[in-house]
């Protein structure tokens, strides 16, 4: 069986983007399908379009909408590398940033000179995205001066606003009903702040997991990594989504562990220095367990909303000093800003890249009924 698909970068990650009428009919088996696209389980994935990496082991269906001011719906999905799992619970930012591309592309949205707005429908976290997509001659543009960390080169910036994003995945800014909550794990009390915004993260001061904040992906020692996924299994926990024992195979990708730490001068994963005083604070996640070799996107957001609420733990670490927030990462400094209506967020925007890498088909290693075929 062979399927249509589009490799896209978006932002830091990569993905296969496909047709919503491509995917299985029976829903039910949506999960061995992307597994078979993308050569899961096995930690090369060797045998499909998957890259070994959390980053790039992710796809996204989308498909024209009917809803009234969608111009299309879109489901994310992480596919898991060495486990039989594909992860629906979230988003994610930088795969968002490829969808108004991938729509204007495949004609499910027009394209209007110079900027097309695509208004898309997030069913994931139920939650809207507008993103603004460079167009010349009828084409989306990809050449342009704008360079983000954690991806060589530049490209056309394309800009994702992120509007009413409270409670994404839960239902509630803090699906804990706190915006503090002490822990105990085998390393003693810990406070961490659950705050769902655009996706659920989970938030530490890097000073209590022994941590600076200006660590790089490869210098975290194993029991720390372990520490962090307790951590972030425990906040699983509360958030409902799986017991703690069984958080990292039920509940991989949410919520994202993330340590925070004020402004320090570092040396990026590019060898780069950058100065504390570029910086409103400093900022590691994890993805899949593994250390994020960037910042996802909709992380950046939470931030964002969690630093301007004034409630969390990082009203001691992140000191807002205007609408624009800048976020020390392991591949550079992000910018994220607050759209401000009468002192509440009325939307918070990020500027990504995004770019077609191949357009093909993909073939599995058995037959699934499409939607096409009974529509």
């Amino acid at each position: 069986m062979k399927v249509p698909v589009v490799v896209m970068r978006g932002g830091t990650s990569k993905g296969v983007f496909l047709r919503y009428e491509d995917m299985p009919q029976d829903r039910r088996v949506w999960e061995d399908y992307l597994l078979d696209i993308m050569g899961s389980p096995d930690r090369r994935q060797i045998d499909g379009l998957g890259g070994a990496n959390p980053l790039t082991s992710k796809a996204a269906i989308v498909r024209k909408s009917d809803i009234e001011g969608v111009d299309v719906e879109y489901t994310f999905a992480q596919v898991s590398i060495e486990n039989r799992l594909v992860d629906f619970k979230g988003n994610c930012g930088n795969m968002s940033a490829a969808v108004g591309p991938y729509a204007i592309e495949k004609g499910l949205v027009p394209a209007v000179e110079p900027v097309t707005k695509v208004k898309i429908f997030n069913t994931n976290t139920q939650k809207m995205i507008v993103a603004e997509v460079e167009v010349a001659n009828g084409r989306v543009k990809t050449e342009g001066a704008c360079s983000i960390p954690g991806v060589p080169g530049t490209g056309s910036p394309i800009y994702l606003s992120f509007a009413q994003s409270e409670g994404a995945v839960t239902g509630k800014l803090f699906p804990t009903g706190n915006a503090i909550d002490t822990i105990w794990t085998s390393d003693g009390p810990k406070n961490i702040s659950i705050v769902d915004y655009a996706n659920p993260l989970v938030f530490i001061d890097a000073r209590d997991v022994g941590l600076t904040g200006k660590e790089l992906p490869h210098e975290y020692k194993p029991e720390t990594l372990a520490l962090l996924e307790e951590i972030r299994s425990i906040a699983a926990e509360l958030c409902g989504f799986a017991p703690r024992e069984e958080a990292t195979k039920l509940s991989p990708a949410v919520p994202k562990m993330t340590i925070v730490a004020p402004p320090a001068d570092y040396i990026d994963a590019t060898g780069i220095e950058r100065k504390a005083s570029d910086m409103d604070c400093l900022v590691r996640m994890m993805s899949m367990q593994k250390p994020h070799q960037a910042l996802a996107i909709t992380g950046a957001i939470c931030l964002t909303a969690s630093a301007f609420l004034k409630e969390s733990i990082l009203r001691d670490i992140v000191h807002v000093q205007s609408e624009v927030l800048r976020l020390g990462h392991p591949a550079g400094i992000m910018e994220t800003k607050v759209d401000l209506i009468a002192g509440h967020i009325g939307a918070i925007k990020v500027v990504r890249t995004a770019r077609m890498i191949m357009e093909g088909y993909v073939y599995l290693k058995k037959n699934y009924e499409p939607v096409s075929r009974f529509a």
